[in-house]
């Protein structure tokens, strides 16, 4: 185990621009650096890194973190193999720290099974190959499945002889414990204490982690034997957690990230089958409902999933509970029913990969869409199966977590439901209503004075460096309510247009940012967030439709399903507001949206000016209400003339702008 001054002595030497240098082209901007995601497809940057605070940001599609978090996000490697990839970066040497005979122990367990297991499936590999037997009967098998042996080699699948003890007499023989082996689940033990293979006369499917280690198997039975299961899959273990697990994973995880969707399967052959036919963004839930880690695992790598299905309703049926879980977190979620008779595997290989992504965007239709259809089809035209059907597709609309999303489909499921949307919206009230109950009531319960949390303010800025001081909570009216309501006019009137912009002198390459990003990068970099919270929801959504080449803010706001955004949006468009001649040449009235880059970096400077001020104020209260511990009394102070440095340095670069209400 790496000790903490290692890993302090890597992060301070890690510096965020070179790593990131390393795999994105960067530009100065100001204080800050700016350059295309390295983790989607873009044409404009988005992802900007502040060697201040030693963090990167995409302000499109949300990734970023600090040096090791990036290398473990573009790497794809664990937070320790990050770690000693910067170390070496950067000449520093790794020195563990002695582990507890706990941790040792666990330790060790898990480094030996994943060895029986490395084991086990080279041996599997080879008993396919070598083996007459396994060439006759399993690899025989693939080969009628019309799998080539390129493709075999490639997920390493293998056979495990007929003999019932073959594999674990070769493991005992060639030194592995048979603690191990009972552990992993490759071998059980008989009643007199001898072992017997868990996986007999069966062709093998090794299960991989996302770093490629085999951690399990999953064995089909090939001779009709209806006493025995047609699929046997590993035990749990400390290293193999069916339900952390997806089939495929270690494969798919590029594909996933370049295509940014993932195709959900049922079974291993159909994501070896879609593989060979040039489909590799593809992950099994190996016959079981989704959980919330398998998902958290695709969620690492897109938002967007598209589950097919063959014709088999009941199939359908069972793991349309699991896919809820999914609108829940935010999933982009599509599926498509495959022809009758057709599964995956099977239509895989009587298509190119051409041919299979048309049929899909062909065939494909959003999840909610599909879910009423389904239970319409059963209901018929009888009333009680009906209602209970709106119940259902409500369920599910209530789990997503986006307003706009829900309203569109409270839209689609009125018209195909035939039912009115104040209907639909109705009850999905009563299910909001009854978990802000339970909310209510759990915080009720658990609540006491001493553990009570107030509610949140804006952090200091980054440009202090120390831990957050409790300070008084304000009752009244947000103090930075007139100046988020600035912003957010800006956005609203303006989102779209460009606010800054320059060209490298030497490269002679031009950047341009609008209103819309240039406020997401400076407030996200600083941390601030909005306080009210329907200008935080203008602000978030403003920052998800920017790169809709279409959006155009003032339409978009204006025609807000939103009765509180749509209000507002008018009201800030309405010429109440405008420049004084003061600002002005020749005596004339100056338009607004020519000073852009002007007025937008002096709003948010000026949102920042009254966060420190309301600081000062604050820390001022706790320093009168502090007598007696001198501590925390020159610590407050420290404080003080920290943010009495950022005032001042603020106000050099504020000037005073008059408006004039008309």
């Amino acid at each position: 185990m790496i000790d903490q001054f290692t890993i302090d002595k890597i992060l301070q030497a890690a510096q965020i621009v070179d790593v990131v240098s390393d795999f994105v082209t960067l530009r100065r901007r100001g204080a800050n650096y700016i350059g295309l995601c390295p983790f989607h497809n873009e044409r404009t940057p988005s992802f900007s890194v502040s060697p201040a605070k030693g963090i990167c940001k995409c302000f499109s599609c949300g990734k970023g973190g600090n040096a090791v978090h990036f290398i473990m996000e573009h790497e794809q490697m664990t937070y320790v193999e990050a770690l000693k990839y910067l170390a070496k970066k950067y000449n520093i040497e790794v020195e563990e720290r002695e582990m507890t005979d706990e941790e040792k122990e666990l330790q060790n367990e898990r480094q030996s099974l994943l060895i029986v297991n490395d084991f086990s499936s080279g041996y599997f590999q080879q008993m396919l190959f070598d083996h007459i037997e396994g060439k006759s009967v399993g690899l025989s098998y693939f080969k009628e499945r019309g799998f080539r042996e390129d493709i075999i080699r490639k997920f390493q699948l293998g056979y495990s002889l007929e003999q019932r003890d073959a594999f674990s007499q070769t493991a005992l023989a060639k030194g592995y414990k048979k603690e191990y082996l009972l552990k992993t689940g490759l071998s059980v033990e008989r009643d007199n204490g001898s072992l017997r293979d868990r996986f007999i006369g069966r062709v093998m499917f090794p299960i991989h982690t996302l770093s490629g280690k085999v951690v399990g198997f999953g064995g089909r039975i090939l001779k009709k034997d209806e006493k025995t299961a047609k699929y046997v899959n590993s035990p749990e273990s400390s290293v193999y957690h069916k339900s952390r697990e997806l089939y495929g994973i270690y494969f798919a995880k590029q594909a996933i990230v370049k295509e940014n969707r993932c195709f959900l399967v049922e079974g291993y052959t159909d994501v070896i089958s879609m593989h060979q036919a040039g489909v590799a963004n593809v992950v099994a839930s190996s016959g079981t409902a989704l959980t919330q880690g398998q998902i958290n695992l695709i969620h690492r790598f897109t938002e967007n999933i598209t589950v097919l299905y063959d014709g088999d309703a009941a199939g359908i049926k069972a793991s349309i509970r699991g896919i809820d879980l999914l609108l829940e977190e935010g999933m982009n979620v599509k599926v498509v029913l495959l022809p009758e008779g057709e599964d995956p595997d099977s239509f895989a290989r009587q298509h190119s990969s051409t041919e299979f992504i048309e049929y899909i965007k062909e065939k494909e239709t959003d999840f909610i869409r599909f879910k009423t259809n389904l239970l319409l089809a059963e209901s018929g035209d009888d009333p009680i199966k009906r209602a209970n059907l709106v119940s259902d597709i409500v369920r599910s609309i209530s789990l997503i977590p986006n307003a706009i999303v829900r309203s569109m489909y409270v839209k689609e499921c009125s018209s195909l439901m035939e039912v009115d949307e104040k209907v639909i919206y109705g009850e999905l009230n009563k299910i909001f209503r009854n978990k802000m109950e339970k909310e209510v009531n759990n915080r009720r319960n658990s609540f006491h004075p001493t553990n009570s949390v107030p509610p949140k303010i804006p952090p200091p800025l980054s440009m202090v460096e120390e831990k957050e001081i409790p300070v008084a909570i304000p009752t009244k009216k947000s103090p930075y309510e007139t100046f988020e309501l600035t912003i957010i006019r800006y956005i609203v009137r303006y989102g779209e247009k460009i606010c800054y912009e320059e060209t490298n002198e030497e490269t002679k390459e031009y950047f341009a940012e609008n209103v819309i990003r240039f406020v997401s990068t400076e407030l996200q970099l600083e941390n601030i967030e909005f306080q009210n919270p329907v200008y935080k929801q203008i602000f978030e959504e403003a920052v998800k439709q920017v790169e809709n080449e279409s959006f155009e803010a003032s339409r978009y706001f204006a025609n807000h399903p939103d009765v509180k955004i749509s209000r507002l949006a008018s009201d800030l468009l309405n010429d109440r507001y405008q420049l004084s001649k003061i600002h002005t040449r020749m005596q004339k009235i100056e338009m607004e949206e020519d000073r852009l880059k002007e007025l937008v970096p002096r709003a948010i400077m000026e949102l920042k000016n009254e966060i420190v001020n309301e600081q000062i104020k604050q820390i001022r209260i706790r320093i009168k209400e502090c007598k007696t511990d001198m501590d925390k009394l020159n610590t407050l102070l420290d404080r003080l003339n920290q943010l009495n440095q950022l005032k001042n340095a603020l106000s050099k670069t504020l000037g005073e702008r008059i408006i004039l209400k008309l």
